[in-house]
C-alpha cells in the first residue's frame, strides 16, 4: 500500500532562540530540559543548526527524547557554530535573513531562551511579525532567572508612553516555569498575554 506524503501528519514544530556562545550550566540546562519536553510532547524542533552551547544542548537532548531535528544555518557560521550534522534536516542558506524566513516558515511556535543579540533580532522580528498579521503563531519567552527582567521593564516603559499598543504586547507571552512555556506553546492556543510569572 502506497502512503501519500500529504496524508502523514508532521509534528507540531517549535523553533527555539537561545545563545549560540554561553558556556553557563544553568542556561545549557534550561534548553537541555527544552529539548526534552519537546521531544516528551512528541513535537520536532526547528533551530539554528548549530552544535554548540545552548543550540546544540537543546537539539541533542531533542533528538535523544526522539523529536526530529530540523537545524537552518547560514552558510558563513556553518564551522563557526559547528554546523549540527546530526540533524534530521540541515538546511544551509546563503544569508542571515534566509535563515530567518526558512525558521519562521517551518515553525508552529517559537521559545525565545536567555541569548545574546542575535537572540534578541530573532524574537523582535517574530514578535513584530506576530504584530503586523503576518503570522498567527505562539510567540514565547521563557526567562526563569529574570535574565530579561530588564529588557521588560523598557518595553512596558514602552508600553505606559504609548510607544508599543497593547495588542502588541498582548502578542507575546512571558514566563518564568518551563511548563507555564509549554503550555503557551499549545497548538490550540493563537497567543496570549504578556505575563511575568514567579
Amino acid at each position: 500500500m502506497t502512503v501519500d506524503p500529504a496524508d502523514v501528519a508532521v509534528p507540531y514544530a517549535v523553533c527555539v532562540y537561545c545563545s549560540a556562545s554561553t558556556a553557563d550550566p544553568d542556561a545549557l540546562g534550561l534548553a537541555a530540559r527544552v529539548g526534552t519536553e519537546i521531544a516528551r510532547r512528541g513535537w520536532q524542533l526547528v533551530s539554528g543548526g548549530g552544535h554548540v552551547s545552548m543550540m546544540g544542548a537543546v537539539a541533542t537532548a531533542a533528538r535523544a527524547g526522539g523529536a526530529p531535528t530540523i537545524g537552518v544555518i547560514p552558510k558563513h557560521l556553518v564551522h563557526k557554530e559547528v554546523a549540527d550534522v546530526d540533524a534530521d534536516e540541515l538546511v544551509v542558506t546563503d544569508t542571515m535573513r534566509q535563515r530567518k524566513q526558512v525558521m519562521e516558515d517551518r515553525a508552529d511556535a517559537f521559545l525565545t531562551l536567555p541569548g545574546g543579540i542575535g537572540t534578541l533580532e530573532e524574537f523582535f522580528e517574530t514578535w513584530t511579525g506576530g504584530y503586523l498579521g503576518q503570522h498567527a503563531k505562539p510567540v514565547v519567552v521563557l526567562d526563569p532567572n529574570g535574565f530579561y527582567d530588564g529588557l521588560f521593564r523598557w518595553v512596558d516603559e514602552l508600553y505606559e508612553r504609548k510607544f508599543v499598543s497593547r495588542f502588541a504586547m498582548q502578542r507575546i507571552t512571558v514566563v518564568s516555569d518551563l511548563h507555564a512555556a509549554f503550555a503557551a506553546l499549545k497548538p490550540e492556543q493563537t497567543f496570549g498575554d504578556r505575563v511575568a510569572e514567579g
